[in-house]
């Protein structure tokens, strides 16, 4: 479809491993009991590598499967959970998507609707002709205080989408927003967690009130009603509220969609996002999807799928990402990997992780993108990219163009798991990955299990945390081995 302003592809990521609420409840229950009465199914945890960056960029290499990055020209990154609170996150996720230097990006944060926000700035580009094909990530990995509801409610994960007006799956129909300073929750400067009010006050005085006023300032600007709605997508932790607000609305509440509480949490700004993407997965041209996210105020936004939907080619998604877990009931794992608690490293952790920014810089499109290079003359590639090319027989000198290797195949050529060097999730996995056009480097291993990596085995590369410099706050980046999906 042509001409029309929407959403030309989407992209999801949830990370692999998924807490047991049961273990994480019965481990406070000595402090509270309440807890059990959320101890059903399971929540999405980041592993210690992984953070709101690395999941927003996994769900946008999703979303640009069959297109061009160098066609996106406008990039807004949305969370309320960024790595860097004075460097701007979305330039960070634009060197790993490869997106290119020549374009505007922009960080959206504060607020739980900072991902619709900043997926109707993105159509409002488009439409206004500013951008050409805007591309929106969001991902959130909040914390929360042991023992508290939130723990158990909250969840991680990221949502991507790519905005324009050729091939659209899901047209814009329109939109309506309010903005109200009502605070169900805040977080304050230099705090980490969240500090709630009272839920009955929440759901009675919040969504009762405001999300109803913007699905019907929708309604009244697109002439649409309740029974035009095919997919009700409302992002809340409370029960039973979609269906009754649906119901208020004349929406049919059994067209309200799966918030995925049992399989993922709620993924704070990008949860809407998530829950998007998977309606994507199954709507059928013509259906309407009412989308509304709730947080000081309310965006309500309406789409439409598309007869390009159905050709549309299948992604990993929500539903790839669901069939890719793996239990963890160890909670203290959980909590570790959130610096929740204080673990004795050991002295082979006592070491200053100081990065050189100027080198950083120099060698970006190396350590963000995995960029090497390939000789025009011979085409053999190599990682990292140098002046003199490797390939036998040949040692032509400057003849080497970029090449991209984070989507290439690799094999394990060798490997160790090292329970002497320090790692957060022992023994730390690591070897020489090659791959099948050519090059080969060192490689740190994530999202593996001891006695399941061997040589020859399949991986591919994610994007992912190298290490933290504590001492000053900072943390570096670079791409990392996982096993390849079957």
């Amino acid at each position: 479809m042509s001409g029309t302003v929407g959403l030309t592809s989407y992209g999801a990521y949830i990370p692999r491993l998924r807490l047991s609420r049961k273990a994480a409840a019965s481990a406070n229950a000595w402090f509270n009991p309440g807890l059990m009465g959320k101890a059903k199914g399971e929540r999405a945890i980041a592993n210690w590598d992984e953070d709101a960056i690395t999941m927003a960029v996994e769900a946008g290499r999703d979303c640009l499967k069959g297109f061009k990055a160098g066609e996106v020209d406008h990039l807004t990154f949305a969370s309320t959970s960024m790595p860097f609170a004075d460097r701007q996150n979305a330039g960070i996720a634009a060197l790993a998507l490869e997106l290119g230097e020549d374009m505007p990006s922009s960080d959206v944060t504060s607020s739980q609707r900072a991902g619709t926000s900043a997926l109707l700035a993105g159509l409002n580009a488009v439409a206004g002709g500013s951008a050409n094909c805007a591309m929106i990530i969001s991902a959130d990995n909040r914390k929360a205080r042991a023992a508290s509801a939130q723990e158990l409610n909250f969840g991680d994960a990221g949502a991507a989408f790519l905005l324009g007006t050729e091939d659209v799956i899901a047209k814009f129909i329109g939109s309506h927003s309010v903005t109200v300073d009502f605070v169900d929750h805040f977080r304050g400067e230099g705090e980490e967690y969240d500090y709630n009010w009272e839920e009955r006050w929440i759901r009675d005085e919040g969504f009762a009130t405001i999300v109803p006023r913007a699905i019907n300032g929708v309604f009244e600007k697109t002439g649409l009603g309740g029974a035009d709605i095919d997919h009700f997508v409302m992002p809340c932790t409370f029960r039973g509220v979609p269906q009754k607000t649906a119901a208020k609305c004349g929406i049919n509440p059994e067209k309200v969609r799966d918030n995925l509480a049992m399989t993922v949490g709620e993924a704070g700004t990008a949860h809407a996002l998530v829950m998007l993407a998977h309606v994507l997965e199954v709507a059928k041209p013509g259906e309407k999807i009412l989308l509304a996210s709730f947080g000081q105020g309310c965006d309500a936004i309406v789409f439409e799928a598309t007869k390009d939907l159905a050709a549309f080619p299948k992604r990993k998604g929500v539903s790839g990402s669901l069939a890719h877990r793996k239990e963890e009931t160890n909670y203290l794992k959980f909590l570790a990997f959130n610096g929740l608690v204080d673990l004795e490293k050991g002295m082979r952790a006592e070491k200053d992780n100081k990065t050189a920014l100027s080198a950083t810089y120099r060698k970006r499109d190396m350590l963000y993108s995995l960029i090497g290079g390939k000789c025009t003359k011979c085409g053999t590639a190599q990682f990292p990219r140098s002046r003199i090319c490797v390939g036998p027989n040949c040692g032509e000198v400057d003849s080497q163009e970029p090449y991209s290797f984070a989507d290439r195949p690799a094999k394990v050529l060798s490997w160790s798991a090292d329970f002497l060097t320090y790692s957060m999730d022992p023994p730390q996995h690591y070897g020489m990955v090659t791959f099948a056009e050519g090059g080969r480097f060192l490689a740190d291993f994530t999202d593996v299990e001891p006695g399941t990596v061997d040589s020859g085995m399949d991986v591919s590369m994610v994007f992912r945390i190298k290490d933290f410099d504590e001492k000053r706050g900072f943390r570096r980046y670079f791409w990392k081995a996982v096993p390849a999906a079957t």
